[in-house]
């Protein structure tokens, strides 16, 4: 498929890019780039080979400076609705991919760039990563997950704290808030987001699906119930070549060779 506002392309086997560009605006997310994040989205999914997403942005100053202002500025109650929704539609197909989604910021991630990056299983950032929900200061709400998202990822009170204050954070207070795994040089860190990629890919490919669904559908269970999913999924794994291949493989002191079934 054809994309005037994204990018995607297959690094190498398994491993996808997806990267939002519109530099000259910063990466700002309009109506059309919502709906092209959506459905390049949906075409990694639909790859039986697709082992990981990363997602960033093009150019050296923005991974996504937020939602596209010049388009909002005018909107009524309900457009400002519909619009919030598109973007909910867009972040969640990202969310629910099968496989991880990691988020690659360098420069501006505020606002909706920020709730695009927190649709994404991690978040890796570039030195020059300075992350917030500013949308106080326009006199809106968080409208495409942050209000939701953020006290997820670093609870509630710090999250309060940033969202009704609008204030940025650079790299090193996002990884001590533990809003990013790590933090890297700009000129570094799709680098090590690729080789993050490749570890991952070459894990089985099946038991890496069960193990991120284990995560993310625990998380809304109590823990006996979260704990006999896991059981069933651990039971399930058994059921594979994959893993017969790779005990075979640890067994005899080998690289495994997955082939996902």
């Amino acid at each position: 498929m054809a994309y005037d506002n994204v990018v995607l392309e297959e690094v190498e086997a398994g491993i996808w890019r997806l990267t939002v560009n519109r530099p000259k605006s910063l990466n700002a997310l309009n109506s059309a780039t919502l709906d092209e994040i959506g459905a390049a989205a949906a075409e990694v999914g639909r790859d039986p080979g697709a082992r990981v997403l990363l997602l960033t942005g093009s150019g050296e100053k923005a991974f996504v400076a937020g939602a596209d202002i010049s388009e909002m500025q005018a909107f009524t109650a309900d457009e400002g609705h519909r619009f919030s929704m598109r973007a909910m539609a867009a972040f969640r197909t990202l969310e629910t991919l099968p496989i991880p989604v990691i988020a690659v910021v360098r420069g501006y991630c505020l606002g909706g760039g920020l709730e695009l990056a927190m649709a994404c299983d991690w978040l890796l950032a570039g030195a020059s990563a300075a992350l917030g929900q500013p949308e106080v200061t326009l006199g809106v709400t968080p409208g495409f997950g942050g209000s939701q998202r953020l006290p997820r990822r670093i609870g509630t009170a710090m999250a309060m704290e940033l969202i009704l204050t609008g204030r940025r954070i650079d790299a090193t207070e996002a990884l001590r808030l533990g809003l990013v795994n790590h933090v890297h040089p700009d000129d570094r860190v799709m680098d090590e987001a690729i080789a993050m990629a490749r570890d991952i890919a070459a894990r089985g490919p099946i038991a890496v699906r069960l193990a991120k669904s284990l995560v993310v559908r625990g998380q809304d269970l109590d823990l006996d119930n979260a704990c006999a999913l896991e059981s069933q999924a651990f039971g399930l794994s058994f059921s594979t070549e994959d893993q017969k291949e790779g005990m075979a493989a640890f067994l005899a002191r080998r690289p495994a060779a997955f082939k996902g079934r």
